[in-house]
C-alpha cells in the first residue's frame, strides 16, 4: 500500500474526532492512577482504575471516554458498549464510543440500525462509514446498493485501490468470481498488489475459475520463493491441482472485520500504534478467527510494552493455522524480550519438533542460544538452518557470521574463521563480518595488514559506526601506527562517549604517543563505565588499575608481551 493511500485513509479517519482524556476533575488517586496507566499504555491497570475513578464521577466525559478506550484497547468491546452508549446519548463527541457501538450492531446483525446512523453525529469516520455501509447492504443482500457504496468511496482521493479491495471481496463473497477478478486486474492489477492479503484473495479467485496455472505464476510474480510457509502451501495446493476455497471473506460480518483490519494496517506505519490497535482489535472482535488481525494486535501490543498481552494475542492463533509458526515465533520473541527465555526456549524447541524443516524456527533457536552463550547448541541449530537453506546461499551470510560467532566464543578459531570467509563469499562488503574478522585477527595478532583493509572498509561503509571505528584505531594501535590510530580512537569515543572498551583503547593510544596525563584520564572514565554484573566485556578492570599505577609499558612487560614500538616519552 502507497504513502499516498495511507495519507488519505488517515485524512479520512481523522474527520471524526478521538479525544483521548487530559484532565479531569474527581482529583481522586484511581483517576491519577488510571492515567499514568494509560500513558504507559498498562491497559489492564488503566480499565480497573478508570472504571473506579468513574464511580465516584459517573458523568465525566474524560472519565467515560478513558474507559472505552481501555477496554476497547483490550478487546472488550461488549464491555464497553454500556459506556458507549451513554457516552453517545449525553451528546458527547467520542470515535471510540462510535466505533465499539458500530462493532456490536454489526455483530449482532443490526443492519438496518447500522445504516440509519446519522454519519455525521454517529459515524467513525468517511472511510469506514462508507465501506461498512457497503457490506451492511450485502448482508441485506442489496447487492447494487453495496456495488454503489463501494463505488462512491472509490470516488475520494487517494482511497480507490482501497475501495476497490472491498468491491472485489464483496463479489467474491457471493460467488461472482469473474467479478472479482475483473475489478482485481482493472487499473493495471493495482487491487490485487494493493496488500498481502489483496494477492491471496485474488490467488483464491483465479483458483475458483479454473485458473491454478495462472494463479500459482501470480503468487511467483508476488511473493519471494521460500518467503513465508503459508504462501508455499498455496503453491503446493495449487500444484496439487486442488481448487482453493475463498476464505478471505465469506459473510458480512466478515467484511466488516475487514474494513477494520484493512484500516488499520493501512495506519500501521502512520499512526500512532495505540490508536491504531483499536481498529485491529475491532477487526478480531467482529472474527475472532481474523488470523492477520491477530498478528497484527499482538505486533501492536508487543511495541507498545504489553509482553503478556501480546503473549495472550499470539496464543490465539490456532494450531492448524497456516501462520501458526508465525505466532509461535512472535511469541517466543515476546517472551524472550521480556525476560522469560526460558519459556520462549520451550516454545521454540517445541516448534522446531513440529517444523524440523522449517529454518526460520532452527534460525531462531540458534539466535536464542547465542544470546545465552549457549553457544554449543547455537552451533547444532545454525548447522540445521544453514543445511535446509544451502539452495538459497545468498542471503545465508548470516547464518555464517553467527555460527563463526558461536565457534570463536567456544575457542574454535578455525571454524570460526572459516565461517566468517564464507560468509564474505557471499557478502563481501558486509561491514559487520568485515570488523567481527579483522578485529578477531588483530586480537590475535595475526594477518595484520589483512585485518587493516578489511576494517577500512567497514568504516567506508559504517562511518558513523563507534565499534567499527575503534576496531581501526585498534588495528592501527598494533600496527604500531600510533599517531594514525589517535584520530580514529577520538572519533570512536565521540561516537561512544561512555562504551569502557573504547575508553580503554583511547587511553593506551594516548599513552603510546607519548600523552601519558590523557591516557590516565581515559582510563579513569573507561573504570568509571564498566558494568560490574557485566563479566564478559572486553574492559579488565583489574588491568585498567595495574595501568594507572605502573603505566602501560610495564603492564605489557608483565604480561610477557611485546613491547610498544616506539619510545613513547613518557
Amino acid at each position: 500500500m502507497t504513502s499516498l493511500v495511507r495519507r488519505a485513509v488517515l485524512a479520512a479517519l481523522f474527520t471524526s474526532s478521538f479525544v483521548l482524556p487530559t484532565q479531569a476533575d474527581t482529583g481522586s488517586g484511581a483517576y491519577l492512577a488510571g492515567r499514568q496507566a494509560i500513558y504507559e499504555n498498562d491497559y489492564t491497570a488503566a480499565e480497573k482504575y478508570y472504571a473506579q475513578a468513574l464511580k465516584a464521577d459517573p458523568e465525566n466525559a474524560a472519565l467515560l471516554e478513558s474507559v472505552v478506550v481501555a477496554r476497547l484497547s483490550l478487546g472488550e468491546l461488549e464491555r464497553a458498549l454500556p459506556i458507549a452508549v451513554s457516552i453517545e446519548q449525553a451528546g458527547l463527541n467520542s470515535q471510540a464510543a462510535r466505533i465499539v457501538i458500530t462493532a456490536n450492531l454489526a455483530s449482532e446483525g443490526q443492519l438496518e440500525v447500522l445504516l440509519s446512523r446519522d454519519p455525521e453525529l454517529q459515524g467513525v469516520g468517511p472511510l469506514v462509514d462508507g465501506l461498512m455501509q457497503g457490506w451492511a447492504y450485502i448482508g441485506q443482500g442489496a447487492m447494487t446498493r453495496a456495488m454503489e457504496a463501494f463505488d462512491e468511496v472509490a470516488t475520494q482521493d487517494g482511497l480507490r485501490e482501497f475501495a476497490l479491495y472491498h468491491k472485489a471481496l464483496a463479489l467474491a463473497s457471493v460467488g461472482d468470481f469473474e467479478g472479482a477478478e475483473q475489478v482485481f486486474t482493472a487499473h493495471n492489477g493495482a487491487v490485487a498488489r494493493f496488500s498481502r492479503r489483496a494477492a491471496l484473495a485474488r490467488t483464491e479467485v483465479l483458483s475458483q475459475l479454473d485458473r491454478n496455472s495462472d494463479a500459482l505464476q501470480f503468487v511467483e510474480e508476488v511473493f519471494a520463493a521460500g518467503s513465508d510457509p503459508s504462501i508455499e502451501g498455496y503453491v503446493a495446493r495449487l500444484t496439487a491441482g486442488e481448487t482453493l476455497p475463498f476464505t478471505h471473506v465469506q459473510s458480512a460480518q466478515d467484511g466488516m472485520a475487514e474494513v477494520f483490519f484493512s484500516v488499520g494496517a493501512a495506519l500501521s506505519n502512520e499512526a500512532a500504534q495505540n490508536y491504531v490497535l483499536l481498529y485491529v482489535r475491532t477487526a478480531v472482535f467482529l472474527r475472532p478467527d481474523h488470523v492477520d488481525a491477530i498478528l497484527l494486535s499482538a505486533n501492536l501490543l508487543d511495541a507498545l510494552g504489553q509482553h503478556d498481552l501480546a503473549v495472550d494475542a499470539y496464543r490465539m492463533v490456532p494450531a492448524d493455522s497456516s501462520d501458526y509458526h508465525a505466532a509461535e515465533l512472535g511469541r517466543a520473541e515476546v517472551l524472550s524480550r521480556s525476560g522469560k527465555k526460558d519459556a520462549a526456549a520451550e516454545v521454540l524447541q517445541t516448534l522446531a519438533a513440529q517444523n524440523p524443516g522449517l529454518p526460520s524456527v532452527h534460525v531462531a533457536l540458534a539466535d536464542l542460544q547465542r544470546q545465552e552463550e549457549e553457544y554449543k547448541s547455537a552451533v547444532a541449530s545454525y548447522d540445521r538452518a544453514i543445511e535446509l537453506t544451502e539452495g538459497n546461499s545468498g542471503a545465508n551470510w548470516f547464518l555464517y557470521y553467527a555460527r563463526g560467532i558461536s565457534h570463536e566464543r567456544l575457542k574454535q578459531w578455525d571454524q570460526a574463521e572459516s565461517d566468517f570467509r564464507r560468509a564474505l563469499e557471499l557478502n563481501p562488503d558486509q561491514p559487520q563480518v568485515l570488523n567481527y574478522l579483522g578485529y578477531s585477527l588483530v586480537e590475535r595478532r595475526e594477518k595484520l595488514d589483512e585485518a587493516l583493509e578489511m576494517i577500512e572498509r567497514a568504516v567506508a561503509a559504517r562511518p558513523d559506526s563507534g565499534y567499527i571505528v575503534d576496531s581501526l584505531g585498534w588495528v592501527l594501535f598494533r600496527l604500531g601506527r600510533y599517531h594514525e590510530a589517535v584520530e580514529h580512537m577520538e572519533r570512536a569515543v565521540e561516537l561512544m562517549p561512555v562504551d569502557p572498551v573504547v575508553n580503554d583503547h583511547l587511553g593506551d593510544v594516548y599513552w603510546a604517543v607519548g600523552r601519558a596525563r590523557e591516557a590516565e584520564f581515559q582510563w579513569k572514565r573507561a573504570l568509571s563505565f564498566i558494568d560490574p554484573e557485566d563479566t564478559d566485556s572486553e574492559a579488565d578492570p583489574e588491568r585498567i588499575r595495574r595501568k594507572l599505577e605502573i603505566g602501560l609499558d610495564a603492564v605489557l612487560a608483565d604480561e610477557g608481551a611485546e613491547p610498544l614500538k616506539v619510545a613513547n616519552g613518557n
